[in-house]
């Protein structure tokens, strides 16, 4: 049954890799080993969890100390937020995660929201400008993980080096999709595995800059001082070797998803009148935000999934709200549009046949759907 459906929400989670599962199957059958043990065993648990340290540092050319592995995005920006001392004054906007929308909310922080309109991005003029000489760091996503709408991240590195403002960027839903070399000027990166087909429960922090948080977790020197707690060396295995997958097919896989992402657009805009893409500026290869006017979102993700085909009505971690997506809604989207917009996300894994008949499929039930409102 599995093999019929069609998963078209990969920036909620992805499926795991083969290669990967048995990487990590091969460390979870093996003998037992903690990384801080000082005899044999933890010898060579120690020698695997510093070989997927260095791949990781490799892919973004970093150093080995500067990757901290956390259980996902949410802890690694936790990790990094909860590091600013009271009253720092931050950067972001209202468009982020809820990792960090909500976060935020819970600390004595003073916040500057940069104003992000229909085009669904900050521009680093807007940045620039927002900067005062107290401003302790820049949070951003690179891309937004409901629209896709990417910032210009070698422009705004460029100023955070130039204004020495420490920039945070929230790649999680951005790794896997293109490859993102970081500019100098960016300070720490965020990533986690399960949204570029590795395992869940399993991410990373990217720390360039001095700026050294304080360790949400203690009782031990684990993870660089920052995470204390017995590493889960499987699922840092099973990290690792998502990102070597990367390092080897990144530019066919950006090439795949475009072309996926291209024909499922073109399938449905000659298929139906009335709809639009959500997010005005250039996106990320796989997402696809789309308004379906004249058709209530939530009853139509309910029928896509009565005929086997999944997709989402915004952040995985919202789900089960019946509001309108509050990214959109920030963006300046009115709300009739908003509850009428659907979000799909490919993936490496998606099919061109998949794709042909999920267009089919959404166009019948879209006109369907619009006759029954009429």
């Amino acid at each position: 049954m599995y093999s019929q459906r069609i998963y078209l929400d990969n920036n909620a989670t992805t499926e795991l890799d083969p290669s990967v599962l048995e990487a990590m199957l091969k460390e979870l059958k093996g003998p037992p080993a903690n990384p801080s043990s000082v005899h044999s065993f933890g010898i060579d648990a120690r020698k695997l969890l510093t070989s997927a340290r260095k791949t990781v540092a490799d892919f973004f050319h970093a150093k080995p100390e500067e990757v901290t592995f956390t259980s996902g995005g949410t802890e690694s920006l936790n990790l990094l937020l909860r590091g600013l001392k009271p009253k720092s004054h931050l950067l972001t906007t209202r468009l982020e995660h809820s990792a960090i929308h909500e976060t935020l909310k819970s600390l004595d922080l003073d916040v500057t929201y940069l104003p992000v309109g229909t085009k669904g991005a900050p521009t680093p003029a807007q940045i620039e400008s927002a900067i005062r000489p107290d401003t302790k760091g820049i949070l951003l996503s690179y891309s937004n993980g409901e629209t896709g709408v990417k910032i210009d991240l070698t422009a705004i590195a460029q100023i955070a080096r130039e204004k020495n403002v420490p920039l945070f960027i929230d790649a999680v839903s951005a790794i896997g999709k293109e490859r993102l070399d970081l500019p100098k000027g960016v300070s720490a990166l965020a990533l986690s595995a399960h949204k570029f087909h590795g395992p869940k429960g399993v991410g990373a922090l990217l720390l360039r800059s001095p700026h050294k948080p304080s360790p949400l977790l203690t009782g031990g020197a684990q993870e660089l001082n920052l995470r204390a707690g017995t590493e889960n060396l499987a699922g840092i295995i099973g990290l690792a070797k998502a990102i070597e997958l990367l390092q080897e097919k990144q530019p066919s896989i950006t090439e795949h998803l475009l072309f996926l992402r291209n024909r499922f657009e073109k399938g449905l805009f000659d298929s139906l009148p009335d709809i639009a893409i959500n997010g005005e500026g250039p996106r990320i290869a796989n997402a696809s935000n789309i308004a379906f006017f004249g058709v209530d979102g939530e009853s139509l993700l309910l029928h896509l999934d009565l005929n086997h085909i999944a997709a989402s009505h915004g952040s995985a971690c919202a789900s089960g709200s019946l509001e309108p997506s509050r990214i959109l809604l920030e963006m300046g989207i009115d709300r009739k549009r908003a509850r009428s917009s659907i979000r799909f996300s490919f993936s490496r894994m998606n099919r061109v046949e998949e794709i042909d008949r999920a267009v089919q499929i959404i166009s019948t039930l879209v006109k369907k759907l619009r006759k029954i409102s009429a």
